[in-house]
């Protein structure tokens, strides 16, 4: 599965990099935000745009999400 990891990233580069990564690979893919809320507020609303479906990776990590086509 391919990972975007955007620790390291500053903010306003992630629209461009999370948009990009979503809509030229094969989903499933995984999108490890870390725990930021800023971060995912970034992330989340970008998904919802296009909509794709995504979940956390686990419980125990709730910064790493799986994205996959909406049903």
């Amino acid at each position: 599965m391919e990972t975007l990891d955007l620790h390291g990233v500053r903010h306003r580069d992630v629209e461009r990099l999370v948009e990009n990564f979503v809509l030229l690979n094969d989903l499933p893919v995984r999108i490890i935000t870390g725990n930021s809320p800023s971060m995912k507020s970034i992330v989340l609303p970008i998904l919802t745009r296009h909509q794709f479906n995504w979940e956390p990776e686990s419980y125990w990590n709730l910064g790493s999400l799986i994205v996959s086509e909406s049903s």
